[in-house]
């Protein structure tokens, strides 16, 4: 008897400690996001996975339940609490009132260094998107674009280069040029003549959050921030954000007066990457993000092979005033 004793109160202390260390590295990630910041690595990088995070919280919760260990129960269901609150999607939603002057389909899809261009150019084909937005289009890709998709896709913004360095923006509807918005990567942007209605288009991708690399990624987020705050002009904001509702840098970005089209048909926690987990573990960080004038119908995620990013298609109509 004093054998099984003493074997109990070790694997209750056991737990108890299994608990106290479970639920206190979950809560490190969620203060961040209650702090509102990105905090440093390891923080960026597991934020991007919050909503997994109530997998070791609902264990630690156990634990601490099974070892009777009260004040840690307490301290679980708080934390779970937590987590279900900051999982609801975030920003605004609601419908334009001006009449629909124009509807059009946005495509983003990153190529991961022009290893999906020909899936890229069957999708287009399919699904003829009026403005496809490229991010990691190097040089072969960008002539294979060219070469398949030029008839129909005849005015371009781009920038070409090796690697992921590379992006483009295709369109049906005619282009002005525009300055785009700096970064590591290229961030091409353009003014389309969408009906007679000046549409402001703006490739994102900003550098990953990398360790070593945060500070970057932060400030090449603020950089396309300060890009959607310019208001006046209706705007698309579309590619690889390598950013999710739960980083403080992505939502300044729509605190900036944008919404997310995920969000507004339904589906802000879609994942898109990585696309060869996403339906089990993944985060979505592939965005098109609208200003005000526009409505969202619908939205899908396409599966391109040989990319790790799932494609996003959505259908817009622009607003009048």
């Amino acid at each position: 008897m004093d054998t099984a004793a003493a074997d109990r109160r070790r694997f209750l202390g056991w737990s108890g400690w299994s608990a106290a260390l479970l639920l206190a590295g979950v809560s490190v990630i969620v203060g961040c996001r209650v702090a509102d910041t990105d905090a440093i690595t390891p923080v960026p990088q597991l934020l991007a996975f919050l909503p997994w995070l109530l997998v070791p919280a609902g264990l630690g919760l156990a634990c601490a339940a099974f070892a009777r260990w009260w004040s840690g129960t307490v301290w679980g269901v708080a934390l779970l609490g937590l987590l279900a609150w900051f999982i609801e999607p975030y920003g605004t939603t609601g419908t334009p009132e001006g009449p629909a002057v124009a509807s059009f389909r946005v495509l983003t899809a990153n190529v991961e260094f022009g290893q999906a261009t020909d899936e890229l150019v069957a999708a287009v084909r399919r699904e003829r998107p009026h403005v496809v937005f490229v991010p990691e289009c190097e040089y072969v890709c960008a002539a294979r674009l060219r070469k398949e998709l030029g008839a129909d896709y005849p005015h371009r913004a781009a920038r070409t280069a090796g690697g992921p360095e590379g992006s483009a923006i295709l369109s049906r509807f005619p282009l002005r040029p525009a300055d785009g918005v700096p970064g590591t990567l290229a961030m091409p942007g353009a003014v389309a003549d969408v009906d007679g209605h000046p549409v402001r288009l703006q490739l994102a991708h900003p550098m990953p959050p990398l360790p070593g690399q945060v500070g970057v990624w932060r400030r090449e987020l603020g950089a396309l921030r300060d890009f959607a705050a310019d208001e006046g002009t209706p705007t698309v904001l579309a590619g690889d954000f390598n950013a999710s509702q739960d980083h403080a840098a992505f939502r300044r970005v729509l605190d900036a007066g944008l919404r997310d089209a995920a969000r507004l048909t339904g589906a802000a926690r879609t994942p898109t990457w990585p696309a060869r987990t996403a339906r089990v573990l993944g985060t979505q960080i592939d965005h098109v993000l609208v200003s005000e004038e526009f409505s969202a119908r619908t939205a899908r995620f396409l599966d391109l092979a040989g990319t790790d990013h799932r494609a996003l298609l959505v259908d817009l109509t622009l607003h009048g005033t």
